[in-house]
């Protein structure tokens, strides 16, 4: 189907290319201020339940595996129907359907199949958001548009859990705090339907700015994806296997007395605001050197246990910190890097691959470095720089590539 002009805003896309980037980055705040507040407290969450340091990191990184392993199938979904919206609109109804749950689960067991069912609705629609939102940073500029999104995702990330802490922190417990985050959930489902109804077709941003349209195609049209893209993908999986869950981090600071349960989102929320900062920081760099900015996160990764894994505050929030920094530069750099390697047909399926490979890596990291922290910290610390280093020279590989 030709697409044509509507007052300057092609047919498909009713709406400027960064306006619609704003207005998604508004609905991933909505997200964020429902699912990072549960996930701000799921490792004091689990462990009030029973929950062992090896349980916590294992099921919190069970839930990123599911978050990142399941978009290989729904990555394929999305290219093959077209139906990137429907796919979106599913996944964020399950995750703010399964927070408000967990706060009133009252059991390990349950618990810890709704903190992994709350990543399991991230799988089902991320392939689908990040291959839409592509579409127009194809006008925007890769790394900024990315940026942007990922910043204002990051505002959801500090507003969920600081009201998460002011909850708890006036005695309202678990069940209060997470029942709250249902009024956000329900803002995200009326304004994914009335973005999807003014813009039905973002492919039309990527055609208008002289790039290859989006449309359903079978697998046997997809092209063979570039050995770039499985390189970056082993570099991701060897950072992501050396990268300690904030579900670790809280559990350390609350097992060792470090913090109040009741200020553990707080520091949350100074990590995503760290996150923020740093995913601004990466999409403006990659706009300017491309994947070099990569370079930076096996540093990142390597910083976080030796700080946020010692009995003093200030090293362990510094830590904390660390950890937030590295996610946002994680995020911005890498969904850019696979925009300009994937054209847009099979870009969705790159995407579900890209995160399936990283996100078996991550449940192999969420059990190590719970391992590791009740065998021996120091191990952990001296294992984790390891990874990174290895991960750099994976990174190094890439760059000669």
């Amino acid at each position: 189907m030709s697409i044509g002009q509507v007052g300057g805003v092609r047919e498909g896309a009713r709406m400027r290319p960064w306006r619609f980037v704003v207005w998604f980055g508004i609905i991933s705040l909505l997200a964020d201020f429902v699912y990072e507040g549960a996930r701000s407290v799921t490792g004091p969450l689990l462990a009030s339940l029973g929950a062992s340091a090896v349980v916590v990191g294992a099921v919190t990184g069970a839930g990123e595996a599911a978050a990142l392993g399941l978009r290989l199938v729904s990555g394929p979904l999305a290219d093959r129907t077209g139906r990137f919206w429907a796919l979106a609109i599913a996944g964020y109804a399950l995750t703010v359907v399964a927070v408000p749950l967990l706060g009133i689960a009252g059991a390990l067991v349950p618990a810890c199949v709704l903190v992994v069912a709350e990543r399991v609705g991230k799988a089902v629609r991320s392939p689908a958001k990040d291959t839409l939102l592509s579409h127009a940073t194809a006008a925007t500029g890769r790394g900024r548009g990315f940026a942007v999104h990922e910043a204002l995702d990051q505002v959801g990330a500090v507003v969920g859990p600081l009201t998460v802490a002011g909850v708890l922190a006036a005695g309202g417990g678990y069940g209060v705090a997470l029942g709250v985050l249902a009024v956000p959930g329900a803002a995200v489902l009326v304004l994914l339907w009335w973005l999807r109804t003014r813009v039905p077709d973002p492919a039309a941003y990527e055609s208008g700015a002289g790039r290859t349209s989006t449309s359903p195609s079978s697998s046997s049209e997809q092209t063979g994806l570039p050995r770039a893209f499985w390189v970056y993908a082993a570099f991701t999986a060897t950072t992501m296997t050396g990268f300690a869950t904030f579900g670790l981090l809280s559990y350390h600071l609350v097992q060792r007395h470090l913090l109040a349960v009741s200020l553990i989102p707080v520091l949350y929320a100074g990590a995503m605001l760290a996150d923020a900062a740093a995913a601004l920081a990466a999409g403006w760099l990659y706009d300017r050197i491309g994947p070099r900015v990569l370079a930076g996160l096996p540093a990142l990764a390597a910083a976080v246990p030796a700080l946020a894994f010692t009995d003093t505050l200030a090293a362990a929030v510094a830590g904390a910190l660390v950890w937030g920094a590295a996610t946002g530069l994680n995020e911005a750099a890498l969904r850019a890097t696979i925009a300009d390697l994937i054209p847009t047909p099979g870009r969705a399926t790159a995407y579900g691959v890209f995160a399936a490979v990283t996100g078996t890596a991550t449940l192999a990291g969420g059990v190590l470095t719970g391992a590791l922290y009740e065998a021996s910290i120091p191990a952990l610390v001296t294992t984790v720089v390891a990874i990174q280093a290895a991960a750099l020279v994976v990174l190094a590989v890439v760059r000669r590539a």
